[in-house]
């Protein structure tokens, strides 16, 4: 909703209200965009290789950069931070299955760690293409809930079903499985080699009776799509085709730059409190207003 001013707004710090300032600043965003890249992953991999632009220019935008990491049995930097389209869009159509895993929770760190150490006075957003729940990370879940409530990042979520997603994968020929560099686009003269049209298997992932049976039993674990989007007024958005996942990159840069960014000062605090936040529309309970969960005080 656009057009609201401070007056319009009540934030409150534990539960008590305070005076807010709306900062009509447009602040730079760093991006970090991680991929799963599990070997049930191989259709989302496919799906995402023309998707550069989308990230630099929609998500990113002006003054923005974007990084990219993958992750599976490990995390991986594949590209840092850029604003050039070209670089973004090789990293990511260089992309292939690197493991069994999904080391969701140690794929955050390593972002959060990447979002760290850059200038200050830039917005830090993490875009999480991935399944829901983690498999076999080595870092603790809580000390990166703390890291990313202490860095301010936001968490978006595009998710897919491990069980769905390769039976969307479009068929492939001998050609597809050669590396990006030595992939022959389009014969160029009679006598040039031509692309290799023989049709190969379908990626079905891992598949059979016992994987349907194990993911069954990770249904208990922490969604954590959900969680990280709610702690950090992110968003969590599902998607099957390329075309809902390219909906679900849009609407994430639409929400991203459409957001009011308040400010207040907060009274005399204990070092390491969390302080929970919320903020409502005055006279407007119909409207919901998404924010991060809260703060930890520094002095």
């Amino acid at each position: 909703m656009d057009g609201l001013t401070p007056g319009d707004l009540i934030l409150y710090d534990n539960n008590v209200p305070q005076r807010i300032q709306m900062d009509w600043m447009t602040y730079p965003i760093d991006l970090v965009v991680a991929v799963q890249t599990s070997e049930n992953s191989g259709a989302v991999i496919d799906k995402l290789g023309g998707t550069g632009i989308l990230f630099s220019q929609l998500l990113a935008a002006d003054a923005g950069e974007t990084a990219v990491i993958t992750f599976s049995d490990e995390v991986k930097v594949h590209q840092d931070f850029t604003n050039n389209p070209d670089l973004l869009i090789h990293s990511l159509r260089m992309l292939r299955k690197e493991g069994g895993n999904a080391h969701i929770v140690d794929a955050l760190h390593q972002a959060l760690l990447m979002l760290d150490h850059r200038p200050p006075g830039r917005r830090r957003i993490i875009l999480m293409i991935a399944e829901r729940r983690d498999r076999s990370s080595k870092t603790k879940l809580p000390e990166v809930m703390e890291q990313v409530e202490r860095l301010n990042a936001a968490v978006y979520w595009l998710t897919y079903s491990p069980l769905l997603e390769p039976f969307t994968a479009k068929p492939k020929t001998m050609e597809d499985l050669k590396p990006e560099d030595e992939r022959i686009k389009v014969q160029k003269c009679a006598l040039c080699p031509a692309p290799d049209d023989t049709p190969v298997p379908p990626d079905l992932g891992p598949g059979g009776y016992l994987y349907g049976i194990q993911e069954l039993i990770r249904l208990h674990k922490p969604d954590l799509s959900g969680l990280f989007a709610k702690t950090t007024g992110g968003r969590s958005l599902n998607f099957l085709k390329k075309s809902a996942l390219e909906q679900a990159i849009q609407l994430v840069s639409e929400e991203v730059h459409h957001q009011y960014i308040l400010s207040f000062e907060p009274r005399a605090n204990q070092p390491g409190e969390f302080h929970a936040i919320h903020v409502v529309v005055k006279s407007r309970p119909d409207l919901r207003v998404k924010t991060r969960d809260g703060y930890w005080a520094l002095q």
